[in-house]
């Protein structure tokens, strides 16, 4: 069995930015992945403090397949999402379920000293996603979580052209989903509380735009689906004290009888849920986790055809441009997802030190 040995980025409880280096063993079943770009996911904030390897979501190119490894071979390349191993027998893996997979092996959960903030990793075959060609890898790594988390709440649960499609934040999920929805024939309804990015909305896709501190909900016609890409979740208690502005009785009666709510963003927050209001309507919130294998594959496919592509901003894959990348998206300043890239790929001097001469 071959042993390797690669960098990583761990977090720390001060939060500061810690190299170091791990060693794995190469299974049958394994790959050998050297990481050319990495995406910064808002998620990777709530693992920052831990002791753990960082990054969830990148994209890299193979460099050693384990024996019984068939699918893929050294120089292809290939997306990670934050799942590293599925079984492929459980109802969910044959049910194209398999991100609900029982046995699944999943980023912060199971080995702590894999992520894509790094040189290399070892990831199961499984998991493993060849990108199809005309897809560069900078734009393939934001669509192995973020984009999948947005392409499979809209393609699993009865979105159909011409249904009115709500999208609550302008950022690194909500820029995506624009466009994702707009490509799949809907009309695309934009609930954004900045009113600046008004104009890149449309230019993605929105059909309509509103400033949600100010918007009368008489003035929205009532929305199938909303997806909530903002960084707090709508407030269902109508509290006072909660950091979203959009409580129940704003968001509710946006939708349509029937429609459904999607939280795609990570939240640990509780929140009181409106049974009766739900009822009353036949309103669903729906949960969704990322996207199946199968699915990720129909979405790499899908941006190729339609010539859609995150919005990038892009940063050394080393400790300060992490740290940096973390301050951008801190402060607000993120259009709209942070790339870290291998030094020996970055080419040109990164965006975020060009946009600050």
């Amino acid at each position: 069995m071959t042993k390797t040995t690669f960098n990583i980025f761990r977090g720390s409880q001060t939060n500061d930015i810690v190299p170091d280096t791990t060693t794995r063993d190469l299974g049958p079943h394994d790959v050998f992945i050297e990481i050319t770009h990495a995406s910064l996911c808002g998620t990777d904030r709530l693992f920052r403090h831990n002791g753990m390897a960082l990054g969830h979501e990148g994209a890299g190119v193979v460099r050693q397949v384990g024996e019984q490894v068939t699918s893929l071979k050294p120089g292809d390349a290939v997306g990670l999402t934050w799942i590293q191993k599925v079984c492929g027998m459980c109802d969910q893996c044959m049910t194209d379920k398999d991100q609900y997979c029982d046995f699944k092996e999943a980023y912060g959960t199971h080995d702590l000293d894999i992520g894509t903030f790094a040189s290399h990793v070892v990831w199961h075959e499984s998991m493993v996603i060849k990108l199809p060609p005309g897809l560069e890898p900078e734009y393939a790594a934001p669509l192995m979580c973020g984009g999948a988390t947005v392409w499979g709440a809209m393609t699993s649960y009865d979105l159909k052209p011409g249904d009115r499609v709500g999208i609550a934040g302008v950022g690194g999920l909500g820029h995506m989903a624009i466009q994702f929805a707009s490509a799949l024939g809907c009309d695309v309804v934009v609930l954004s509380s900045n009113e600046s990015k008004r104009n890149e909305a449309m230019a993605l896709g929105a059909k309509e735009f509103y400033v949600t501190d100010d918007a009368p909900r008489e003035q929205i016609k009532r929305l199938h689906h909303l997806y909530w890409c903002a960084n707090s979740h709508p407030d269902f208690s109508n509290s006072k004290r909660h950091e979203c502005k959009l409580t129940a009785d704003r968001v509710l009666p946006l939708i349509a009888p029937g429609g459904s709510i999607y939280p795609l963003t990570v939240s640990l927050q509780p929140s009181t849920v409106p049974i009766q209001q739900l009822v009353s309507n036949g309103i669903k919130i729906q949960g969704s986790a990322v996207a199946s294998r199968r699915s990720i594959r129909r979405l790499l496919d899908f941006v190729v055809l339609h010539g859609i592509r995150p919005i990038t901003m892009s940063f050394p894959l080393n400790k300060d441009g992490i740290q940096r990348s973390f301050q951008v998206l801190e402060e607000g300043r993120m259009r709209y997802r942070a790339v870290l890239v291998a030094e020996r790929y970055l080419m040109t001097k990164p965006i975020a030190e060009r946009q600050q001469a």
